[in-house]
């Protein structure tokens, strides 16, 4: 049975315990992918420094990671949130290991240590960076602890070809992931029913994207929902059957998602059930 690949962000407001009790009663293999961004935001600020978030001339918005964030960042994604997960999948009867994308070499991309950034109007280039861009993925690992009934828990950082640790998006890692596994499905869940059409109405969730009218939902997206829609579009153009944005804080969210709420893209091959 191919696995799911499951990816929970990291914002305010998810009800952790909640979906995770849910999460553990799915019986088909899963690997879950989770965030923790509000968790390192609090730690950088009990500690003095400011979160500094900066947009490329793209119009991206991204974590700016120097040296001292990165130290944080391993703390508060592949240490607390990491093992408070672990532990509440344990507690609900999974038997979960927590993983970086660092562990086994599973995970390489390509750091880009200068970036260049718009701020107030005006280019900009900044030196230090320690996020990039992922290049390969190795699922031996992976495949190994799904095949004897682990599930695997996984967070960045990745590890750049030389060796230094980088911060990559959550959703691209989840997306390359589950690639790579072959899934039959991503789950990608957030504090939001999925792509809104009007972002103050819940109700206005959209169904169905389709990916030849893709720039028209990318334009609709506000915020991190934009990335998800261009990074859930990419996975069924490569090979995931569907992708499906959905409600964490809704009771039986997996259930609920597998069963058509939310936000579904799907390729043209795939057979629902």
């Amino acid at each position: 049975m191919r696995p799911l690949v499951i990816k929970l962000g990291g914002s305010a407001g998810i009800e952790l315990e909640r979906f995770l009790a849910s999460l553990a009663r799915l019986e088909q293999p899963y690997v879950l992918v989770h965030g923790a961004n509000v968790e390192l935001d609090s730690l950088m600020r009990r500690v003095g420094l400011e979160p500094r978030l900066v947009t490329s001339s793209s119009g991206q918005v991204s974590r700016y990671t120097d040296e001292a964030t990165m130290d944080l960042f391993l703390m508060a994604y592949c240490g607390k949130v990491n093992k408070r997960i672990v532990e509440l999948l344990q507690r609900h009867g999974a038997n979960a290991v927590g993983l970086s994308a660092l562990d086994g070499g599973m995970v390489l991309g390509r750091r880009k240590a200068r970036i260049r950034i718009v701020e107030d109007g005006k280019a900009k280039v900044l030196d230090g960076d320690y996020a990039g861009s992922i290049e390969s993925v190795d699922v031996r690992l992976m495949c190994l602890l799904l095949e004897n009934s682990y599930v695997p828990v996984l967070t960045p950082p990745a590890l750049s070809r030389d060796g230094v640790a980088i911060n990559v998006d959550g959703d691209k890692l989840a997306m390359e992931l589950a690639i790579a596994l072959g899934a039959e499905r991503l789950l990608v869940f957030s504090n939001t029913a999925g792509l809104l059409e009007r972002l103050d109405d819940p109700s206005s969730t959209i169904a169905e994207i389709e990916l030849d009218r893709i720039d028209e939902y990318v334009s609709m997206a506000q915020g991190r929902m934009k990335k998800k829609v261009l990074a859930a579009a990419d996975a069924v153009r490569r090979g995931v059957g569907e992708v499906i944005l959905a409600d964490a804080n809704r009771a039986d969210a997996i259930t609920a998602a597998l069963a058509g709420e939310g936000t579904h893209i799907k390729g043209s091959n795939h057979a629902t059930g």
